[in-house]
């Protein structure tokens, strides 16, 4: 077998063990809640060592937010490759659903639990370390090279990075407390469109 395809399957094997453990955290934390499950417990559920998941996460809110984290990643490579003639906002929305929507998320309303372990996971400062781990700075160097702008000078792709994590932070927010519920993307697409049309006063409507 050739050398890259070796590499590859290893690489392949690597993304499904991270998956798993992931899977697995997210399973036992709807079952048991997040304050009942530990490392041990997801690496048994997952079916390996504690070892391999150390290898992986440095704890379970790490292990929980892979999924949102994985699908920054995925935002950001669709950022990358939009036109370059394309709105900056529109460009934004369209990068920021896709991972959403590619995953079937705009056809799955929440189910109470669901929005309750949700609500817990986003309250932990531990998930908000996990989340913002260098995510940051990724945003700002994609917007930066989309907007022509020097992320050392300028602050514009500071700013547009910093709401960003805003809209994802309010859309996520008001999914986990929408009674009755109401899909992730159409909120995260209001968000971005509020965003994107200055802010208008609510009021004045």
């Amino acid at each position: 077998m050739p050398e890259e395809q070796v590499l590859g399957l290893r690489e392949r094997k690597k993304l499904d063990t991270r998956k798993a453990l992931s899977d697995a955290a997210l399973e036992l934390a709807l079952e048991r809640g997040l304050s009942n499950i530990t490392r041990d417990d997801i690496a048994a559920r997952a079916g390996v060592s504690v070892r391999t998941f150390n290898n992986y996460f440095t704890g379970k809110y790490e292990a929980l937010a892979y999924r949102q984290i994985e699908r920054i990643h995925r935002s950001l490579d669709a950022l990358r490759n939009r036109p370059a003639a394309e709105p900056l906002w529109s460009a934004i929305t369209a990068a920021v659903l896709d991972p959403l929507e590619a995953d079937g998320v705009q056809h799955a309303l929440p189910t109470a639990p669901q929005r309750s372990m949700v609500r817990e996971l986003l309250a932990a400062p531990e998930t908000r370390i996990a989340v913002s781990k260098g995510i940051f700075d990724d945003w700002v160097e994609v917007i930066a090279k989309r907007t022509g702008t020097d992320p050392g000078r300028d602050i514009y792709p500071h700013l547009v990075a910093g709401v960003l994590g805003a809209v994802y932070q309010s859309a996520t927010e008001a999914y986990v407390r929408a009674d009755p519920p109401v899909l992730l993307t159409t909120l995260v697409r209001e968000a971005i469109d509020q965003v994107a049309a200055g802010l208008p006063d609510p009021s004045a409507d």
